[in-house]
């Protein structure tokens, strides 16, 4: 069995059964469709105000200028649409800002997905006086 990742035709990206090429074509209601069933019901209900607004900057922005200064954004809940593929986009986790370049895989999942909010915590060796049982034990 073969280690490199290969999907749909030839090694070609497909998402249920269409490629890359044919999503992007597609029109925004169309492309619901195939999403996951909470994508698609953000999608049906309509986005909201800063959702569209994080659209339209994406439509109008190459992946060549999102390289150098990324779509900075808030909308950690906006669904990966195939027109987000090749962009990058700077997602706020309550802290910074994170770069997360689309690639698509990432079609169907939201972009807070991609970057955390919480870090992972690695607690030392507790020191003398940090328990009140440490209290008595001998120094020496």
């Amino acid at each position: 069995m073969s280690s490199e990742y290969r999907t749909g035709r030839e090694g070609e990206f497909t998402y249920r059964g269409h490629t890359l090429d044919e999503l992007q074509e597609m029109e925004l209601e169309d492309v619901a469709e195939l999403l996951p069933a909470r994508q698609r019901r953000t999608i049906t209900r309509g986005l909201g105000v800063q959702q569209l607004k994080l659209l339209e900057d994406a439509r109008e922005s190459t992946e060549e200028e999102t390289a150098n200064d990324p779509l900075r954004t808030h909308v950690r809940d906006m669904p990966v649409l195939p027109e987000f593929v090749g962009l990058t986009f700077a997602v706020y986790d309550g802290h910074e800002f994170e770069r997360v370049r689309v690639e698509p895989e990432m079609i169907g999942h939201y972009l807070g997905e991609f970057h955390l909010t919480r870090n992972s915590v690695e607690h030392g060796q507790a020191g003398l006086g940090a328990t009140r049982s440490s209290k008595f034990v001998p120094l020496k």
